[in-house]
């Protein structure tokens, strides 16, 4: 709904990203959040987070890691969602949604697709404010304060530069590809 939601969604990434539980963001102080294991439940490769969804490539740390992680980010911003917009009831249309990625070729070109998924919908005006992406954190190859383990795309290329190259040219295929489903729904359910 506003930044600060979209703030809180990508706190929440950091903080239910641990093989101990976390408890509320909302009654923790910033001792009890300094005190975390630090072990993660998931490597979070690449994110983009829309108004109204969101991709991730994660990498399992530990068993049923990705599922875990899940559950804990669904429910955790769902309170705080709730309480905030004195709203009850699921935030969430149904469960998440999770693909196998099961080639180095399907690897990059869905970090291409998450890392600019924001662009495919070409999102514009007050909704493209409250877009954050890891494309920032990847294109600063310095940049250490990210969340995402970036290594496992950026060491296929030179340099972030190459990464963007490859990202962006298929970019145009992205948004092509969208309408054109969006076009065959809308011939088989008319």
């Amino acid at each position: 709904m506003d930044q600060h939601d979209s703030n809180r969604f990508f706190q929440s990434l950091e903080i239910f990203n641990d093989v101990e539980p976390s408890g509320s963001i909302y009654e923790q102080s910033f001792e009890d959040y300094a005190k975390r294991s630090g072990k993660p439940l998931v490597d979070i490769v690449c994110f983009c987070l829309n108004p109204n969804h969101f991709h991730m490539i994660l990498k399992q740390k530990v068993n049923r890691g990705v599922s875990e992680f899940m559950r804990r980010l669904g429910c955790g911003y769902t309170y705080y969602f709730n309480n905030k917009h004195k709203r009850s009831g699921s935030l969430f249309q149904g469960v998440f949604k999770s693909s196998h990625i099961d080639s180095n070729e399907y690897l990059l070109h869905v970090s291409g697709y998450v890392n600019l998924n924001n662009r495919v919908h070409q999102l514009g005006g007050f909704t493209s404010k409250l877009v954050r992406s890891s494309w920032d954190e990847y294109m600063d190859n310095a940049r250490t304060d990210g969340i995402c383990n970036k290594k496992l795309i950026l060491e296929q290329f030179d340099n972030p530069k190459d990464y963007a190259k490859f990202a962006l040219a298929s970019l145009q295929n992205m948004i092509s590809t969208k309408s054109d489903a969006k076009e065959l729904k809308r011939l088989f359910h008319d």
